[in-house]
C-alpha cells in the first residue's frame, strides 16, 4: 500500500508587497533583503480573506489536478500557525466549504514545517487503510502575525496556501510516498516563536527570531534530515530528480545545496517571488515546478522543512 500523490495545487493573494514598499516602511532597501535572501516580494491577503479562503481555493485547484471530487475526500488535513479561529480547526471549516461531508478534518501545528509533517501523517492514515483519499493543505496569513517595525522579520514573510491529493493505491508502481523523517527538539524554541497566546499572554502576539541561529540550525537539520529520508528508503541522495525545499531563504537553500553536493539546477526556488509562508512554501514550490514541466510523472522528489520548535522534516516520494 502507498499514498500516491495525484495532484497538487496552490494559491497567492492578489497583494503584492514589492521591497521598495517595504524600504518606506523600514530601515532597509531592495539590495539588502535581495542579497541577504533572494526575496523580492511577497503576497498579503486581503482584510477579508481567512486562512480556510485560501486553503479552499489551493485545495479546489489540487482536487482539479487530482480529478477528485468533494464525494472522494475521506481525511483533510490543514497545515497552518494562522487558524481563523482558536477553534474549530480551520479544517473543518474547508471541509464544510468544500461541500465535503464524510471522513475527518484537522488542524497540525509545526509552524513552517507544517506540510512534511502534515504529509507523514496523511501518510500513515492511508497506509493503515484508515482513509482512502486525503487532502493535505498548507496555509498561513502569517502577515497578520509581523511586526512591521522589525526588519528582521518582516521582509521575510508572506501569505498563501498548497495543496495535494493523497490516495491509498495498493498497486502503486513505486510511485507515492517512500519515505518521512520528523523531528522536534523543544529546547530551541526561543530562536523562533511568537511572543503571544491565548494560555500564556491571551493575545496574538509578533514574530520573533534569532535569524543567525536559526540559519545555522537549519542548514545542519535539513541536510540531516534529507540524508535519513533517503537511508531509510535505500536511496542514495544522488538518485533524486528535484529537491523542493521549504521557501525561507535562498541562503539557507544554497547552502544546504553545497553541504550535500546538490547540483542546484536540481532544487526548486520560488522564495523570491512569495517569500516564506511557512506551511504553505512547500506545496507552492511543488505545485510550481509540476505545472511549469519540470516536475514529472516518475521523478524522484524530496521535500523538506525547518521551523519553529524547532522542528524540521523531509519526505521522498515518487511522482
Amino acid at each position: 500500500m502507498r499514498s500516491v500523490l495525484l495532484g497538487a495545487g496552490s494559491y497567492l493573494p492578489k497583494r503584492v508587497l514589492t521591497n521598495a514598499e517595504l524600504a518606506q516602511r523600514v530601515d532597509t532597501s531592495d539590495e539588502w533583503i535581495v542579497e541577504r535572501t533572494g526575496i523580492r516580494e511577497r503576497r498579503i491577503a486581503a482584510s477579508d480573506e481567512k486562512t480556510s479562503d485560501l486553503a479552499c481555493t489551493a485545495a479546489l485547484n489540487a482536487m482539479k489536478a487530482a480529478e477528485r471530487e468533494a464525494k472522494d475526500i475521506d481525511l483533510i488535513i490543514v497545515a497552518t500557525t494562522t487558524p481563523d479561529l482558536t477553534f474549530p480547526a480551520t479544517a473543518a471549516r474547508v471541509q464544510a466549504a468544500l461541500g465535503i461531508n464524510q471522513g475527518a478534518a484537522f488542524d497540525l501545528q509545526a509552524v513552517c514545517s507544517g506540510f512534511i509533517f502534515a504529509l507523514a501523517t496523511a501518510d500513515n492514515f492511508l497506509v493503515r487503510g484508515q482513509a482512502k483519499t486525503a487532502l493535505v493543505i498548507g496555509a498561513e496569513t502569517f502577515s497578520r502575525l509581523l511586526d512591521w517595525e522589525d526588519r528582521g522579520t518582516c521582509i521575510l514573510f508572506g501569505d498563501g496556501a498548497g495543496a495535494v491529493v493523497l490516495e491509498a493505491q495498493e498497486d502503486a508502481r513505486e510511485r507515492g510516498v517512500i519515505s518521512t523523517f520528523l523531528r522536534t527538539d523543544g529546547r530551541m524554541h526561543d530562536l523562533l516563536y511568537v511572543d503571544g497566546g491565548v494560555s500564556e499572554t491571551g493575545t496574538i502576539g509578533k514574530v520573533r527570531m534569532v535569524g543567525n541561529a536559526v540559519f545555522r540550525q537549519a542548514v545542519e537539520h535539513i541536510s540531516a534530515a534529507m540524508l535519513e529520508a533517503c537511508a531509510r528508503a535505500d536511496v542514495s541522495i544522488d538518485t533524486v530528480d528535484w529537491f523542493v525545499p521549504h521557501q525561507a531563504n535562498q541562503r539557507i537553500l544554497d547552502g544546504v545545496a553545497r553541504r550535500l553536493g546538490i547540483d542546484v539546477d536540481k532544487v526548486v526556488s520560488t522564495v523570491g517571488v512569495h517569500g516564506n509562508t511557512s506551511a504553505a512554501s512547500v506545496p507552492l514550490a511543488l505545485d510550481t515546478a509540476i505545472r511549469d514541466g519540470r516536475i514529472k510523472a516518475g521523478d524522484l522528489v524530496l521535500m523538506e522543512a525547518l521551523g519553529g520548535g524547532l522542528t524540521w522534516g523531509a519526505a521522498l516520494v515518487r511522482m
